[in-house]
């Protein structure tokens, strides 16, 4: 199994405060928030938690890309793959995802070309369309989002493999275009997609053969059925699901019990659900239908029962208390390192995934806690999880048979 540590770069600071009597953090959130030092600091921080990393034999680190919010520091990932390249020797620098819909796409190919040869071969490119607060931030449609990925991935992919390209699209066009540099990897890096549940991003991943990550939540029933259909979409395009096609995202924290864990861990999942999860936002499956970033079809493929999970409520999340995450982490691999394997295991195979996203920081986690949460989980838990393999895809062998 391939452990990778997920870190969304929040800002190092808690920031309830700033509510008031709202439920929600100011949005825009103005400039005379921003502390300087905070963030320097944050940068500084995260850099040092990769290096550990790549020192204690984690098998990659993933970035991501929001904007205009405390919720992550990497508007770019780009230039924080760049950096960790320069800190690390052997970790894989899963960029999970550059936002096609938003960029000049031939710009986005340059970039990721430049940082899997300054990393001598060790990208994961991951393509994604992003939340739709990216879209107010970048003055893009979100009706026009699932066009833009489409193309900008073909446009990415022909200038990564092609000699020389030209492309006349609906968004972007180009003429004689030959690449330099390329890539290391031939034909092109690892492309991975995340997969928050929409049809149509399931077909086109089927289609073009490429991982996903199946939902963000911890509903099994929604995952399930995610890799189902994936899985048919895969067999129609001629290819069959592997346990390398999944990986799972999986909240993990050990400690010498479990009220420990959330003791230390708790606030933090806290902070992140009920400030930074939603903030200048909206998840809600119904609202992105209204606006044209979901279609009306966008779960048609999900069974009823798993319907309340696909409507994606983002009151679900801000509404989150302590009592609830604790009866939540009664099933999370939170607690003795015994208990952290064994969860972890039996959620990847249960979904059938070689690959595990873990997120050890959610939150604002104060960066001592992070480093000694790096060691410890690499010390009591880390060789056990890539002992292990994953050999099957339970849901998909269901849904194929």
């Amino acid at each position: 199994m391939k452990v990778f540590v997920f870190d969304l770069l929040a800002y190092d600071a808690n920031l309830d405060h700033l509510k008031g009597a709202e439920t929600e953090l100011p949005y825009p959130l103005a400039g005379r928030y921003f502390d300087r030092d905070i963030a320097m600091r944050t940068y500084e921080e995260h850099l040092d938690a990769w290096e550990l990393l790549d020192k204690l034999g984690y098998d990659g680190v993933g970035f991501n890309e929001h904007h205009c919010s405390p919720y992550g520091l990497m508007n770019s990932p780009n230039l924080m793959a760049a950096a960790a390249a320069q800190r690390t020797k052997n970790l894989k620098l899963l960029i999970y995802g550059n936002l096609l819909p938003l960029h000049e796409p031939l710009r986005l190919a340059e970039e990721l070309a430049m940082i899997d040869c300054l990393s001598k071969g060790r990208l994961i490119s991951g393509f994604a369309r992003g939340i739709p607060r990216e879209y107010q931030v970048h003055n893009v449609a979100l009706s026009e989002s699932r066009a833009r990925f489409e193309e900008a991935y073909d446009i990415i992919t022909r200038a990564w493999t092609e000699e020389v390209f030209s492309y006349e699209g609906k968004f972007w066009s180009y003429k004689d275009v030959a690449l330099w540099p390329r890539p290391v990897q031939r034909p092109h890096p690892p492309i991975w997609v995340p997969v928050v549940g929409s049809q149509e991003s399931i077909e086109f991943a089927g289609r073009h053969n490429l991982p996903i990550t199946p939902g963000l939540r911890r509903a099994r029933g929604l995952r399930d059925d995610i890799i189902r259909f994936y899985a048919k979409c895969l067999a129609q395009a001629g290819h069959r699901i592997t346990p390398d096609h999944l990986s799972l995202g999986i909240t993990a924290y050990v400690a010498d019990s479990k009220k420990q864990a959330l003791q230390e861990y708790g606030p933090h999942i806290l902070y992140f659900n009920r400030t930074l999860f939603s903030h200048g936002n909206f998840t809600e499956t119904a609202m992105q239908r209204q606006t044209g970033y979901s279609s009306q079809s966008s779960t048609d493929y999900v069974r009823p029962e798993n319907l309340r999970a696909a409507a994606n409520l983002r009151s679900e999340f801000r509404n989150l208390t302590m009592e609830q995450l604790e009866e939540q982490a009664e099933h999370m691999p939170m607690g003795t390192a015994d208990e952290v394997i064994q969860r972890i295991i039996d959620a990847a195979e249960s979904a059938g995934a070689n690959q595990v996203q873990l997120a050890l920081n959610r939150g604002a986690l104060p960066h001592d806690l992070f480093m000694a949460q790096i060691a410890r989980f690499a010390r009591e838990v880390l060789p056990a999880l890539q002992a292990h393999e994953v050999k099957t895809v339970p849901a998909a062998e269901e849904a194929m048979a």
